[in-house]
């Protein structure tokens, strides 16, 4: 099946629609010639059976239809024009008399039709309107009588604007098509832009746009939609792009450190004090791109939505408890004081792994901001059906106005004013995504110079037990 281009559609769509109203106005026109025509027929046969109804008598005995002068005149002024068919039959319906113009032809008694009903009916081989009624002469039924007239001249006239209106209705049709195809060619000029536009759109051209129709219709809203999908495209890849310079930035980092580490131990002999602080120290490189890159993985596991969450029974409290084990060496050796209160023990349901996450990055970052011989302070409990967490220290804090930059991989605020404290600047970016996957809220509030306060609100389908 030929597919037609969507200006041809939009075109015969239009023309189908615009044709069937055509149609039924074309028929409601001809259904009024047509009853016109015969309307006037019939007014015409009526009148002449009321005439002849009139003009039976009885003259000595005899019944007398019509005088043969009558007859004579009758037929000298409708011939001409649309010549009155006459014929009278008895009781038995045999000719009594005829009319001069039916000559050798016959008027047909139809059985089949009631009295006084009009019907179209042949002569031979003319159409022909007919009636046929009864004739009483003093309330005795004496015979029939059947008016005819012509069809001839009304068929023709009705033929003819059959034909006219078929042509006309073709012919309107057709222009119709090219009218609505030139003025659909131009309402879809703007997707001609758009699919122009989207041809030189590429990975390293997301700069061009679709420029938006001056009417403010579907299509400007098509246009705009569009160009908003490319903007958002652009920032995702311009992320992309940045995201992937850092990561190869911190990465190439530590990598630097331990080749030049090493390089500087195989320059000359050295004592074994000093082998053991210089090996000492390429460990700890390693083990910060052993955690760099687990962050990079987990991230891009999240990236392409491969995590699948899986739901259990997530005891809050031994989480928070094995957090602080895991991280008691940094609390022990920085003499930060840590104060957890719960008063009951909290379950959510939620997936174990994703939830571990979250507590260790956010735990992790407010004892290694927080100043030695300082003091951390998580507090779990209930309110409105809600269990909260809330995770506070007396740290550094953090600038106002890095607040929501936090969140971007690899930023870390105020990070050459403090160089002696190591990170990535991917542990907030991380919490952000997973809080967002579990739909747990998630909110900071910080302050230089005072503090760090993190609240996350995990929805209350916890079980007793």
């Amino acid at each position: 099946m030929v597919q037609l281009s969507f200006k041809n559609r939009i075109a015969l769509n239009y023309i189908i629609t615009t044709g069937l109203l055509i149609l039924v106005v074309f028929s409601v026109i001809y259904s009024i010639v047509k009853h016109t025509v015969y309307n006037h027929i019939d007014e015409k046969i009526k009148v002449e059976i009321q005439n002849h109804q009139e003009e039976i008598k009885e003259v000595d005995g005899k019944v007398i239809l019509i005088d043969e002068e009558e007859w004579d005149e009758r037929e000298h002024n409708t011939v001409d024009v649309n010549p009155v068919f006459v014929q009278f039959l008895d009781l038995n319906k045999n000719i009594i008399e005829k009319a001069p113009n039916l000559k050798t032809q016959t008027l047909k008694f139809n059985d089949s039709v009631e009295d006084f009903e009009l019907f179209d009916t042949k002569m031979g081989d003319h159409a022909i309107r007919q009636i046929q009624v009864p004739l009483y002469l003093k309330s005795q039924k004496i015979g029939y009588v059947i008016v005819a007239m012509s069809l001839a001249d009304s068929k023709m006239v009705l033929n003819n604007l059959f034909d006219i209106m078929s042509l006309s209705f073709l012919g309107i049709l057709l222009l119709l098509f090219f009218i609505a195809r030139f003025f659909a060619g131009r309402s879809i000029k703007p997707i001609n832009s758009i699919i122009n536009t989207s041809k030189i759109i590429t990975k390293d051209n997301l700069k061009t746009r679709i420029p938006l129709p001056k009417t403010r219709d579907e299509l400007y809203t098509l246009s705009k939609t569009i160009n908003n999908l490319l903007n958002r495209i652009e920032d995702a890849i311009e992320r992309e792009k940045q995201f992937t310079s850092d990561a190869s930035h911190e990465l190439r980092t530590p990598l630097t450190v331990i080749k030049g580490t090493l390089e500087v131990l195989i320059r000359k002999p050295r004592d074994n004090k000093e082998y053991e602080e210089k090996i000492n120290y390429c460990i700890k490189e390693v083990d910060h791109l052993n955690m760099l890159v687990d962050q990079l993985l987990l991230m891009a596991r999240f990236e392409n939505q491969k995590k699948n969450i899986i739901t259990e029974s997530v005891y809050l409290n031994a989480v928070i408890l094995d957090v602080l084990k895991l991280n008691s060496e940094k609390i022990k050796t920085r003499n930060i004081a840590i104060k957890f209160d719960a008063q009951e023990d909290y379950y959510i349901q939620s997936d174990n792994f994703l939830v571990i996450t979250i507590l260790r990055n956010i735990i992790s970052n407010a004892i290694k901001y927080t100043n030695k011989e300082g003091e951390v302070n998580i507090l779990l409990s209930k309110e409105s059906e809600k269990i909260i967490c809330k995770i506070s220290d007396n740290g550094i804090g953090i600038e106002k106005h890095d607040l929501e930059a936090i969140f971007n991989p690899f930023f870390r605020s105020n990070s050459t004013d403090h160089p002696e404290i190591k990170g990535t600047g991917l542990g907030l970016s991380i919490v952000k995504r997973i809080t967002e996957l579990l739909h747990i809220k998630f909110k900071i509030d910080s302050q230089i110079g005072v503090g760090t306060t993190v609240v996350l609100s995990f929805n209350d389908n916890m079980k007793s037990l």
